[in-house]
């Protein structure tokens, strides 16, 4: 492969935008406050057309990823891919 098609392959993924410190905090307090509530969430992901919904079963500080289950099936979504949390039945 030649190095302009490398470099075309690489910018081909757009970047995910960054959000602030305010944006990120607001997140995660409405994350924790969904799993302490055991609220179903319904979040938007960066990147992904579909959205998750189901309940937050943990939140792992060591890996950030966000672990959501709904019918006993497990999503683990890196905490900086939400994009938006909703709480439906609230």
């Amino acid at each position: 492969m030649s190095k302009l098609a490398k470099s075309v392959s690489k910018n081909a993924i757009p970047k995910r935008p960054t959000r602030d410190e305010f944006e990120l905090e607001e997140l995660g307090e409405k994350l924790v406050e969904a799993q302490r509530e055991n609220q179903e969430v319904l979040l938007t992901i960066w990147a992904v057309t579909e959205q998750v919904r189901g309940l937050i079963t943990n939140m792992d500080a060591r890996t950030r990823m966000v672990h959501i289950q709904k019918y006993g099936n497990l999503t683990k979504v890196p905490f900086l891919d939400n994009w938006k949390v909703e709480c439906p039945g609230s």
